[in-house]
């Protein structure tokens, strides 16, 4: 998510009690009960194709301009800390053909919150018969028992995210407990009418972003997205296994460095699958950011322009990015000066423990 800033999370107070005394364990947490035509069980990395094709059915009512890629499933199921035996919910019907996908992860290595993300979503051919509800309560007391095992002092949230055009999402969190607590913009401008003419500060020069920088690169995102809302260090397993997604553009992707230290950057994607959808030819830039002590000299405006100008010389039509609306730094007005216009929103909702 795009520079998604607000002020510092509070370090963890070492007078509060660890989470498993903080959290009550919902005891065994079972799948839903089968019902006519459906039954649920575990996901295992072999449903991803089928998987994918039930988040492309989903985004068709949720979020038309986008689906996730079998790339991005095969990646997210990877990681070490996917643990899908216990932390995913699949239902099939009759015909063993995916209707709902729900997954619980503890993102690795906290700093200053643990969070525990919950994602997933109903067939909208399958929407009104109360498997959202049911998949939602799994899904929030797998979350609160991993909880409820912790010995982490820190501040927990769970989180789930709801598309504003289909506001059933939100009433459906909203009636298990959660609440908005953040909403992130989805902004895009037309390339051939953006005004891209943006001076670099001086001492710093722009690179394209190679290979030899990307743990450098890791570090600064680290270090420039420490006071975001909600965010939490990318780990080396992490950035790795992202980076080596065929969709990031590294000859899109800009890295700022003063030096030999990486001071700002822009990480691009590309997903031609989703042109057609589109009506448009674009690519979406998926992480902007600035170390602290670079902020307010346009770093980022020059950042961007120079991207743009790239993706523009190479004959796309648009530039895609999502920003939080409460962001403090003034990113949203940086965007707009560069002709990125909203069109949709997403709101965050939370538990927090």
């Amino acid at each position: 998510m795009t520079d998604d800033s607000s002020a510092p999370l509070a370090a963890a107070d070492e007078r509060r009690p660890p989470l498993r005394l903080r959290v009550a364990d919902p005891g065994e947490v079972r799948l839903p009960e089968p019902e006519p035509g459906i039954r649920w069980r575990r996901g295992t990395r072999d449903d991803a194709p089928a998987i994918t094709r039930l988040f492309e059915a989903m985004s068709r009512r949720d979020h038309p301009d986008w689906s996730e890629s079998l790339e991005e499933v095969l990646e997210q199921f990877g990681h070490s800390w996917i643990d899908l035996e216990h932390d995913s919910a699949l239902a099939v019907d009759d015909d063993g053909a995916p209707v709902a996908w729900g997954l619980v992860v503890e993102t690795p290595e906290p700093e200053s919150i643990v969070r525990v993300i919950l994602s997933g979503g109903v067939h909208p051919e399958h929407r009104g018969r109360g498997l959202g509800r049911r998949l939602l309560a799994w899904q929030r007391a797998r979350a609160e028992q991993r909880l409820s095992r912790s010995d982490s002092i820190l501040p927990a949230w769970v989180l789930a995210y709801a598309p504003e055009r289909t506001p059933e999402h939100g009433r459906l969190l909203e009636h298990a407990g959660f609440r908005a607590a953040r909403y992130f913009t989805s902004l895009n401008a037309v390339l051939a009418r953006a005004e891209l003419d943006r001076p670099l500060p001086d001492g710093v020069r722009i690179e394209s972003f190679t290979p030899q920088r990307d743990e450098q690169l890791r570090l600064a995102k680290n270090a420039a997205f420490a006071d975001h809302w909600g965010s939490q260090p990318a780990t080396v397993e992490g950035w790795a296994s992202m980076l080596a997604l065929p969709s990031v553009r590294r000859d899109l992707s800009r890295v700022a460095v003063v030096g030999d230290e990486v001071v700002g950057f822009v990480l691009v994607e590309i997903n031609e699958d989703d042109w057609e959808r589109q009506g448009y030819t674009g690519a979406y830039i998926g992480l902007v950011g600035t170390r602290r002590e670079w902020r307010g000299r346009g770093l980022a405006s020059a950042l961007l322009a120079d991207s743009m100008r790239a993706m523009r010389d190479r004959g796309l039509e648009r530039a895609v990015l999502d920003v939080d609306t409460e962001n403090p730094t003034g990113a949203l007005g940086v965007y707009e000066r560069l002709g990125f216009v909203a069109t949709t929103r997403d709101a965050a909702y939370r538990i927090e423990f």
